[in-house]
């Protein structure tokens, strides 16, 4: 069997790094991400890109895993690499788990510790849910 592609290499994006659409769209952050290094043989997220927020499909740059996934599950070479690896794929939510890791991690380390505000009526104020990415 020949070289495994990545995501930019199959689908000839230009958003490498030093690729033609880089002054139009940015790198990629498959091309980007350390964490993904590795994954399903690949370099940096290129081979685990349907978990990486803000890849590009049809022209368009997608938002979080849960908004693109659908879009994934259709594409060329997400079925390409799940044909490729077989059953020694990496499953989604282990890359997912890998590449937010060291960000939550992080944001432990650092996050001060936030005191209740006070509502009007005298009790503490209800906060809401911290944002969910799937």
């Amino acid at each position: 069997m020949g070289k495994k592609l990545n995501c930019w290499e199959f689908k000839n994006c230009g958003r490498e790094p030093g690729g033609k659409k880089n002054k139009e769209l940015g790198v990629c952050p498959a091309a980007q991400n350390v964490r993904a290094d590795g994954i399903n043989f690949g370099k940096m997220g290129g081979r685990a890109c349907w978990a990486v927020s803000g890849t590009l499909c049809k022209g368009q740059i997608q938002g979080m895993f849960a908004q693109k996934m659908g879009n994934c599950l259709k594409c060329d070479f997400y079925k390409l690499v799940q044909e490729e690896e077989g059953e020694n794929v990496v499953k989604t939510l282990i890359i997912i788990e890998k590449i937010l890791k060291d960000d939550t991690e992080i944001k432990q380390e650092v996050k001060p510790e936030v005191k209740p505000e006070e509502d009007p009526a005298g009790g503490p104020k209800e906060k809401p849910e911290d944002d969910v990415l799937f």
